[in-house]
């Protein structure tokens, strides 16, 4: 997929998001499968902040060459932030203020090559369509 057709799905997902979850009754918010798996209060709690600490800034980042890239700990943060604590539909409501946020700026940018790269000292050479392909296969993950 082409940068602007990933842009366009990353926009079409809020709706995606907003129909699956508004309205969602209380006791399917706070359920999770099993011990080790996510209810969706805390999957939408992460969505908002990968939104505002990950994707965003990250992709950013190696548009600007920047390579200094500061560690972030999502699995972490599930219990470090008290997403259980969170009321579902504020943060429902911030993820999409933040999603329509990233959209704008993304039809905004002005990247003349995408394929270029960061070193990240895990993962190693990451470009820029890499970071934009894995924030649209994250939506599709947390949509399934």
């Amino acid at each position: 997929m082409s940068p602007s057709e990933i842009i366009i799905q990353l926009d079409s997902n809020s709706a995606v998001f907003k129909n699956l979850l508004y309205g969602v009754p209380e006791k399917l918010i706070l359920w999770k499968p099993s011990d080790s798996r996510w209810s969706l209060l805390e999957i939408l709690c992460h969505l908002y902040d990968e939104e505002r600490e990950d994707f965003r800034p990250r992709l950013a980042k190696i548009i600007q060459s920047d390579h200094n890239w500061e560690p972030i700990y999502p699995q972490d943060w599930v219990t470090s932030r008290e997403y259980m604590k969170k009321d579902f539909n504020t943060v429902l409501k911030e993820f999409l203020i933040e999603r329509k946020l990233s959209v704008e700026w993304l039809k905004s940018l002005k990247v003349n090559d995408w394929d270029v790269k960061v070193v990240h000292p895990n993962l190693g050479e990451f470009s820029a369509i890499q970071m934009l392909s894995e924030w649209y296969a994250h939506d599709l993950l947390h949509i399934r």
